[in-house]
């Protein structure tokens, strides 16, 4: 898993790390996508990352729309992923929305280099949510989507895959260090009961 300055959270899952676009700092939440520049920005941090072909999604540095549109489909994700987390199973009616969402916008294929790449065919908008939907039916095909867990941080909303069970933070960057340093602090003012104490 990645991180970056401006994006710190990223899965290699365009589904996931759209979802992460919203973060808590310093007990105030932020949106990551405000602007088109952010949103350009987030698509080039996928092209780095490998979640993304540059040549698979149209340019949206010009689309306030497809800003409008992407937040809403986040706000959608995050609804269905926080249930996810909250032991609800993805419904027939769950899978039927992404594969109606890819119908607007259907994959033609290139062979760019070496790679056969996917590429939606349709609005800007639109090959966005084909691009995220199917990351998500892949995501629920391999049963990973149901490895989905929430930070122990309550204050933090971010997301991530945990196939074993056991990670408990985000990052160890990010609330994990953090959640130390509070246990460090917490036993240094804690005074320590000696046997006198304890009238032994």
């Amino acid at each position: 898993m990645a991180q970056s300055e401006q994006f710190p959270l990223i899965s290699g899952h365009l589904s996931l790390d759209l979802v992460n676009t919203e973060l808590v700092r310093r007990g105030t939440r932020h949106d990551l996508l405000v602007t088109v520049e952010d949103l350009t920005r987030w698509v080039s941090e996928m092209n780095q990352s490998g979640s993304l072909h540059p040549s698979a999604i149209p340019d949206v540095s010009n689309s306030p729309e497809v800003l409008q549109n992407v937040r809403k489909l986040r706000q959608v994700l995050r609804y269905h992923f926080v249930n996810i987390t909250e032991g609800v199973l993805p419904s027939d009616d769950f899978r039927r929305h992404w594969e109606g969402l890819i119908a607007n916008a259907p994959f033609a294929y290139r062979l760019i280099g070496d790679s056969l790449v996917q590429v939606p065919i349709g609005t800007p908008s639109d090959a966005v949510a084909s691009l995220v939907s199917l990351d998500v039916l892949r995501l629920l095909a391999t049963g990973e989507l149901l490895t989905l867990r929430r930070c122990a941080n309550p204050d933090c909303v971010l997301l991530f895959f945990d196939a074993t069970g056991k990670r408990k933070w985000c990052s160890m960057r990010i609330c994990g260090n953090r959640a130390k340093v509070a246990r460090h602090e917490h036993r240094r003012k804690t005074p320590t009961v000696g046997n006198q104490d304890m009238g032994v």
